[in-house]
């Protein structure tokens, strides 16, 4: 059991339709090199997970995901500094994070947001970082990818009193279906990850079946948070396939539907080519 839990979840079917991860972290899975980057991409690419977007939480991840989005045309990059890093974000770290952020495959200001579950930053160096980061992804015109845990109202309170940029992501949406409806009627996009095929999230059931077609992706959030009935064990970007799938078996839609749906917001939310 210990070997197996230690084991990659095997790779499903390829998926009808092909689809984005859109939000991966290829350095925590393992990736160093370029090598490493399109042997990643290629195991997902057998799923129908043809394009990813690997993403950062300090600077050095940061430097690696712009690096690493120039490797392979199937990889994009997010940069930010994660909330739970905020304790120190001064004028440095605020001007490497921009000039990384104006990378042309740069597509997302993210994760940034809000973390009061882990106490590793202040909550109000937090907050004054992700309105640093609200403004940074309207300046630059890019979508806004947002790391909320146990912060839902100050989060939606935040975007509310800055004003949202055109496109939030609300990377692995972990609201119940009330909060599900206010995010939806803003007009943000809810990603789901693996978490919402665990058995026990239902309040993540309800939100993931009146969220509209248009307005939610997929992703891994790898290697964290691997998909039912392989959790526990390393995730990776094919994995998606997997959470694509229960995404169309819980609405109750065809997986070529659910697979186009989150193909196409993907494309439109970070602007990647058709």
């Amino acid at each position: 059991m210990g070997d197996e839990k230690r084991e990659l979840p095997p790779i499903p079917d390829r998926l009808p339709v092909t689809v984005v991860d859109a939000h991966t972290h290829l350095d925590a899975c393992g990736a160093e090199t370029a090598a490493d980057v399109a042997e990643m991409v290629d195991r997902a690419e057998r799923a129908g997970v043809a394009r990813v977007v690997t993403v950062a939480d300090d600077l050095a991840a940061a430097r690696w995901a712009s690096e690493a989005s120039t490797w392979d045309s199937r990889v994009f990059a997010a940069v930010a500094i994660h909330p739970t890093r905020t304790k120190e974000f001064g004028a440095a770290e605020q001007s490497e994070v921009e000039r990384l952020a104006r990378g042309e495959r740069v597509v997302a200001v993210g994760e940034t947001g809000l973390d009061y579950y882990w106490d590793y930053s202040p909550h109000d160096a937090q907050q004054a970082a992700f309105r640093w980061h609200i403004d940074l992804a309207k300046r630059l015109g890019k979508a806004l990818m947002i790391h909320d845990r146990d912060a839902h109202e100050d989060v939606l309170r935040i975007l509310d009193e800055e004003g949202a940029p055109e496109t939030v992501v609300f990377h692995c949406f972990s609201g119940d279906e009330h909060i599900a409806r206010r995010c939806v009627d803003k007009g943000y996009i809810l990603s789901f990850a693996g978490t919402v095929t665990f058995k026990n999230a239902r309040g993540l059931h309800e939100a993931a079946r009146l969220v509209p077609r248009g307005q939610f992706l997929a992703e891994t959030d790898a290697p964290f948070l691997t998909p039912h009935p392989y959790r526990g064990r390393p995730n990776e970007p094919y994995c998606t396939a997997y959470t694509v799938r229960f995404l169309a078996q819980l609405r109750g839609e065809a997986v070529h539907e659910v697979a186009e749906a989150v193909r196409t917001t993907a494309e439109r939310a970070y602007r990647l080519p058709a």
